[in-house]
């Protein structure tokens, strides 16, 4: 039961980091990028794999830099050429992973590494692994040669790093010359952070530096916990015919290794070791996954707030402009004044008032002809105003995204013009206006129909009450300053007392408070629509919170699975430690670097 709840753990966190995307060049986005696409193919191409296999061979992958001699190690380890190696640097051909024929099935189907099409043959090709049977190879043991580590084709360290990591046992080769340079220390380091199987194989040792070199590589990996791993040394020797170490140089690596294969629990408990390993490591970093989709969900956020705020401003300042008098300027308090202040309004409304007591109907013609005029008026002055607040908001939004890297990012990904209003704005805010003004007409047709104020509503008429109700509006909050006070101010405290004539105080009270709060909606839907357009740019990357909380739900899962899977724990001293050279005699002097370089350069013009 632990087993299966872990695969499906591990299963779970395979699904979110494959779909945790880093779009925004962000600090870190890059690093992200390479780590979750390496923890999604660990797990597809070992973890779950291994984790359902247990049984399958051990997996010893040989590694290490360019030059070290590991196709030379590998084909003196099985006793004949099965991997070329290669004359020409940097080579690139498919990695070859020899096994026992009976344990073919294992390899030839794409229980590891899937990505790999398999073939008998050699290919000079990174995407096929070349599968080759080895009678005289112990059964439970496979050797899979990969590319340089510090190769200088990016075909080969990427195929070189998703081998290693798909190995129950790192054997990684370097040389006395180069053993403590800086690229196969970090392939080290991320074996010792992972816990990995690890033997240490330290090729072309000058017979002068066997007593020196080995002890100080062994200190190295001491230091920088590797001190379990097995550390094995090849004397600098002179190959045979075939390009072939002589016996006794790679005996105990292939004694070693033997006693690994032909042990099941040992064997097995290197598999676990490393097996244990990796989901701890994995367990460890994928919630540095989960902080850089925070992150990049954070800037999106940052920028969706940005623009939030700013046609929230735009919302805002017509709301207050369009209560506090502003509007009652110009145009619309001109058309204003004509309406009411010729007296002509009131001689027909008392008129019409008179009619009605005296119960003459057919009086009725009209309404005054200036309130068409006032309604044409509030129209082209509120419009004006939408748009202008509108653009400065678009503006206010753009400018701030500028100022941000992934803001001008994503302005730089976008065809659309964000600097102003989308095309047909113009349209949409004029159709806008007069909706809400059928919607002030419509409020007074329907407060009007009381039989109490039958008489005064039909003396004014249902434009003229409109435009009352819509100057009542735009004068709520008094913001009319000097001249005004007495102009525009007046004439509003007279379209409030109009309206109070028809239809009492409370119910104006009522009606100026629905009709400011349908222009205000309808405002807000208007404004709302220009800052989705920045929404939409936010929306494409493709950056989903869910998925920081899905990794941490995973590794959860996976941590308490652990925990409670006693085979993942305890294996840390399961590879045995070779002793090495004895220093009782006095050591001969250390060679020099270029001593050690030239006895490099040497046997690389030899193979």
């Amino acid at each position: 039961m632990g087993a299966h709840l872990l695969v499906e753990a591990l299963g779970a966190l395979r699904e979110a980091l494959a779909h945790a995307r880093f779009p925004l060049r962000l600090p870190g986005a890059e690093e992200a990028t390479r780590a979750s696409r390496g923890m999604v193919a660990q797990l597809d191409d070992y973890l779950l794999p291994r984790l359902e296999t247990l049984d399958a061979p051990l997996l010893a992958v040989i590694g290490g830099s360019t030059g070290a001699g590991k196709s030379t190690l590998v084909n003196s380890l099985i006793g004949r050429v099965v991997s070329a190696p290669g004359v020409i640097r940097p080579t690139t051909r498919s990695p070859v992973l020899v096994h026992h024929p009976d344990d073919a099935s294992w390899f030839t189907s794409d229980r590891i590494l899937p990505g790999l099409a398999r073939s008998l043959k050699a290919a000079n090709d990174t995407r096929t692994l070349q599968l080759v049977a080895e009678p005289t190879l112990p059964r439970g043991l496979a050797l899979l040669d990969a590319p340089d580590v510090d190769s200088v084709v990016a075909e080969n360290r990427a195929l070189a790093a998703q081998l290693l990591a798909a190995a129950d046992l790192w054997m990684f080769v370097t040389s006395a010359a180069r053993y403590a340079d800086a690229v196969p220390w970090e392939y080290l380091r991320s074996a010792a952070i992972r816990s990995a199987a690890v033997g240490v194989i330290l090729d072309r040792v000058p017979p002068r530096a066997m007593h020196d070199v080995p002890p100080h590589l062994g200190q190295m990996m001491a230091e920088r916990g590797l001190g379990s791993a097995a550390l094995f040394a090849v004397p600098e020797t002179v190959v045979d015919g075939d390009g072939l170490l002589p016996d006794a140089a790679v005996a105990p690596i292939r004694s070693w290794l033997a006693t690994l294969a032909a042990d099941k629990q040992t064997r097995q408990a290197v598999v676990l070791k490393t097996l244990g390993g990796a989901i701890g490591a994995l367990s460890s970093s994928a919630p540095n996954i989960a902080k850089a989709v925070d992150e990049q969900a954070n800037c999106l956020d940052d920028l969706r707030h940005i623009a939030d705020v700013s046609f929230a401003e735009a919302i805002r300042t017509i709301s207050v402009q369009t209560a506090d008098g502003t509007l009652l300027r110009g145009e619309v308090l001109a058309r204003w004044q004509d309406f009411v202040g010729t007296g002509e309004f009131f001689r027909v409304v008392e008129q019409k008032i008179g009619f009605f007591r005296d119960r003459i109907v057919n009086a009725l013609k009209g309404e005054p002809k200036q309130a068409g005029d006032v309604k044409v008026a509030v129209e082209s002055g509120l419009e004006m105003l939408v748009r202008s607040e509108a653009e400065a908001a678009a503006e206010r939004t753009e400018a701030a995204w500028q100022t941000n890297s992934a803001g001008r990012q994503l302005l730089a990904s976008t065809k659309v013009d964000l600097r102003v209003t989308s095309d047909g704005f113009s349209a949409k805010a004029a159709l806008a206006v007069r909706e809400w003004q059928t919607d002030v007409l419509s409020l007074v047709t329907s407060e009007g129909k009381s039989k109490k104020s039958t008489a005064r509503y039909l003396a004014l008429g249902v434009n003229g009450i409109g435009v009352a109700l819509m100057i009542l509006v735009f004068s709520q909050t008094g913001g009319l300053l000097g001249a005004e006070v007495g102009i525009a101010g007046g004439t509003a405290v007279l379209a409030q007392r109009l309206l109070e004539a028809v239809f009492g105080e409370d119910a104006v009270r009522g009606l100026t408070k629905k009709a400011k709060a349908s222009l205000d909606a309808r405002v807000a839907g208007l404004i709302d629509h220009e800052r989705d357009r920045f929404y939409a740019v936010l929306d494409v990357t493709d950056v989903r919170r869910e998925q920081a909380a899905a990794i941490r739900e995973a590794v959860t899962a996976i941590e308490v699975s652990r925990r409670n899977d006693p085979r993942l724990t305890g294996h840390d001293e399961v590879l045995p430690r070779l002793d090495l050279p004895e220093l009782s005699q006095p050591a001969p002097a250390m060679p020099t670097l270029a001593e050690l370089m030239a006895h490099e350069e040497a046997a690389d013009r030899v193979q």
